[in-house]
């Protein structure tokens, strides 16, 4: 019986799941899909023991499993099949659940990355490990954690419990010199046995790896036919604390430290704690039982003087209390009923799935990613210490609307337009061009990281209303959200913009959309009339990095009219079902009178021809977006 253990860790990655224990009470119906998945599995591992010793027994001299010794621990050798679609978008590899515990999925693509590094980029090197909390990621930490000694990795260090942010991530990764890190999430998606997972690797600078690795990675995942595991028990993550292995060490860590020392250094806490503890100020934060739990009490309540109850869904769950972590107007309906209600707070917001994402809200009052971030451009060198000395420029993805080049522009700084995905400001950052970016993608960050950063953002906000009211005596009234968005308007004018995203379509189906929108635009010229609008150019959106040359071709196609106004189609790569259409509206206000308008009403002869266009109904089928932002 000698092979068993040889072959244990090809069908032990795909069923060492541990029972955990719920920090809240689940439906019955979650418990009963729970347990179904939990039979499935049982099931599922029976026969794949069944299966894997008929193989061996028939096939141990064609492809047998091999162990060598390495740091008082055995490495084996495990044969594996490749799987098609393991190609990572925008932000790595998401996909359902299900998928990621297929027998080695998860396995084949971690060892495929480390057969895409050079050596050097980790070998004997630190490497950080984190996730939103979400379903599935203990035990993917524990897959992860024995390929990386396997290949070998000296020291991981993991979030307790398996918790970082990915705006932690990249601060730990920064802060501890690590040669990288994994980061497993599927950020604003939703967790839970039926839903979805993901997985990324960001660089030493704490940056997402560039298309020139993740291409290598999926390469890799076609070919790959041996996975390297080494032979050592699951770590507990539950305890912070060091385990060795020899000389491969595992290192739990506080989830929250480095992060919030980063913040202290980056704003002038003492600033915000003086708006915050005020009585006349009341303050919301909803975590949506996502990954900003653990650190929005510590943050908010014990380091700025928030009231404990402003902190809603605080604790992080595995399927986000059944919600769907995504900070905006339709699954962040909780907050906003709260912010829009009579005599709501003065000041709300909220994060994603593993806190990069960030929506922020006054009374009454939604503030638009895209002006979120020329806002804060705008305000960052008086109310934010981190950029006393200067801004070093500006940056935004295709689709965010054009306020951040007028700030650029007002404030003589460099301007960089770049596609879709946080990966694109990392270059610009590390060659010390960038300072302030964002993505209307409810995105929003700084060079002080190399991930956009939900927790960043609206610290950033509260720093602005903190200057704003620095004199305000007791009763007076203060200066709000919407006066700072009303007073940015005035000066710079208003970019009406909206969003609409139809979810999950039929891939066929938007692909064909997209096919036809190329053949129009290869065929249109400026001066070209729809409707009322004149054509100035129409393109699929192609960028050179200014920095190291590199190219990415269609990442969006553009109809920019020549009275500035724009409209833009994406199929996005952050979903792990499906494609998903987005449509981008965007039309320039200078007119004061007009910046009240609703987004809806100013953009609607806008709205109607991107519909027209497109063609969209004919070749999706669907009658209505899911979300409207």
């Amino acid at each position: 019986m000698a092979f068993s253990a040889q072959l244990q860790p090809s069908f032990s990655l795909l069923t060492s799941r541990r029972t955990t224990t719920a920090t809240s009470a689940a439906s019955n119906s979650t418990a009963i899909s729970a347990a179904k998945f939990a039979l499935h599995r049982r099931t599922l591992r029976n026969l794949t023991t069944a299966l894997s010793r008929r193989h061996f027994a028939v096939n141990c001299s064609l492809s047998p499993s091999t162990a060598t010794e390495s740091s008082n621990f055995t490495i084996t050798s495990v044969p594996t099949k490749s799987y098609d679609g393991q190609k990572t978008g925008t932000s790595g590899l998401r996909k359902k659940v299900k998928e990621f515990m297929k027998e080695n999925y998860l396995a084949n693509w971690i060892q495929a990355l480390f057969n895409s590094l050079p050596p050097e980029d980790y070998l004997n090197g630190l490497l950080v490990l984190g996730g939103d909390g979400r379903y599935f990621n203990k035990e993917a930490a524990q897959i992860i954690i024995k390929i990386a000694a396997a290949n070998g990795v000296a020291k991981i260090l993991v979030g307790q419990d398996g918790i970082l942010s990915t705006p932690a991530v990249s601060a730990v990764i920064r802060k501890r010199k690590a040669n990288g890190g994994f980061i497993m999430s599927a950020s604003h998606n939703p967790g839970g046995p039926e839903y979805d997972w993901g997985i990324k690797f960001n660089y030493s600078s704490g940056q997402p790896a560039p298309e020139s690795i993740t291409d290598k990675i999926y390469g890799n995942t076609l070919s790959i036919s041996e996975i390297k595991i080494a032979n050592i028990p699951d770590v507990d993550l539950s305890r912070v604390g060091v385990t060795k292995f020899g000389n491969f060490i595992v290192e739990v860590v506080d989830p929250v430290a480095d992060y919030i020392e980063l913040m202290e250094n980056v704003f002038d806490f003492e600033l915000i704690r003086s708006l915050l503890s005020r009585s006349d100020y009341r303050f919301t934060f909803d975590a949506m039982h996502a990954v900003t739990g653990a650190y929005a009490s510590p943050i908010f309540v014990e380091k700025l003087g928030a009231r404990p109850e402003s902190i809603t869904n605080g604790v992080p769950l595995e399927d986000f209390g059944h919600g769907h972590p995504d900070p905006n107007l339709t699954y962040a309906k909780d907050l906003v009923e709260i912010m829009y209600a009579e005599n709501g707070p003065d000041f709300g917001a909220a994060s994603d799935g593993d806190g990069d994402r960030n929506m922020v809200l006054g009374t009454s009052f939604f503030v638009t990613p895209s002006d979120s971030v020329a806002i804060i451009a705008a305000n960052a060198q008086e109310a934010i210490p981190y950029f006393r000395d200067g801004i070093k420029g500006l940056a935004r993805s295709m689709p965010t609307s054009g306020a951040l080049d007028r700030v650029a522009e007002k404030l003589d700084l460099p301007f960089f337009e770049v596609p879709t995905g946080w990966k694109f400001f990392g270059n610009l950052m590390d060659s010390g061009k960038l300072s302030i970016c964002g993505e209307e993608s409810f995105g929003t960050g700084s060079d002080h990281i190399r991930e956009k950063d939900g927790i960043w953002a609206v610290l950033a906000w509260l720093s602005i209303i903190a200057y704003r009211n620095r004199e305000k005596k007791l009763g007076e009234k203060l200066v709000s959200v919407a006066d700072v968005v009303k007073e940015y308007w005035a000066t710079y004018g208003r970019n009406f913009f909206s969003r609409y995203d139809y979810e999950e379509c039929e891939s066929d189906g938007a692909n064909k959309m997209v096919e036809y929108l190329r053949d129009l635009i290869s065929k249109s010229k400026k001066g070209d009339t729809y409707g009322d609008y004149v054509l100035q150019f129409a393109d699929d959106f192609y960028y050179e990095d200014p920095v190291d040359g590199s190219v990415a071709s269609k990442q969006g196609i553009r109809f920019v009219f020549t009275d500035g106004s724009r409209i833009i189609y994406r199929l996005s790569g952050t979903g792990s079902a499906g494609a998903t259409v987005r449509i981008y509206i965007e039309q320039f206000e200078p007119d004061v009178s007009k910046h009240d308008l609703d987004a809806q009403i100013a953009l609607k002869p806008l709205i109607d021809l991107a519909l027209s266009v497109s063609k969209l109904k004919d070749f999706t089928g669907r009658e209505k977006p899911t979300v409207i932002t």
